[in-house]
């Protein structure tokens, strides 16, 4: 079952949306569960659905051209992710998806989605929403790449994240960091030592 206030706030849909209107995307979206391990979207994938986490946790990774995995984001529960080079840039996907623990999603074909979303301005105005907090975010994140030291995108990442690093191995969190497991090991000393 989904915890819907969890979604209104994530959304920002209370004051825009009637749980009427919430229950339009929910009668259209699909259940999925996910093995630990298991892709939802492959390399060169079409895929065009859009996932929202009800729980578990979702790795997006890129293989470079010496064979090495590299996590591009972690995705935990209650977020929503989808095959962004396929509804942005009408190419396959360029990343893997791969659920990092047992997960369970609701997923809705992107194309539906539009069409639900051209009928109901209310939903119009939440895509924008969201849309803009994906820029939001993404706009973050290449700042804190130029603007912060490592330390400073680790704390930020355990705030924005709280309990993740117990979830994954640290190496998927250093390669979302942009710094080597080693330099997360010393980092992680560093803070331990003052405090």
């Amino acid at each position: 079952m989904v915890d819907l206030n969890r979604l209104k706030q994530i959304y920002k849909f209370g004051k825009e949306l009637s749980l009427k209107d919430i229950q339009v995307l929910l009668k259209a979206a699909k259940n999925g569960s996910f093995r630990k391990k298991e892709l939802l979207i492959n390399e060169g994938s079409k895929r065009n659905d859009v996932f929202y986490i009800k729980s578990g946790l979702v790795r997006c990774f890129n293989i470079n051209g010496k064979g090495e995995e590299i996590t591009l984001k972690l995705i935990p529960e209650h977020q929503v992710f989808a095959n962004v080079d396929l509804i942005l840039f009408s190419q396959a996907s360029r990343f893997f998806y791969e659920a990092l623990e047992n997960t369970e999603v609701f997923f809705i074909d992107y194309d539906v989605l539009q069409d639900l979303v051209s009928r109901n301005p209310k939903l119009e105005a939440n895509r924008k929403y969201v849309l803009q907090r994906l820029l939001k975010e993404s706009m973050e994140r290449v700042e804190s790449f130029v603007l912060l030291t490592p330390e400073e995108r680790y704390l930020r990442f355990v705030k924005d994240y709280p309990g993740i690093t117990k979830r994954v191995q640290d190496k998927y969190i250093a390669n979302v960091l942009g710094i080597t497991p080693v330099s997360l090991s010393r980092i992680r000393k560093r803070i331990a030592s003052k405090y």
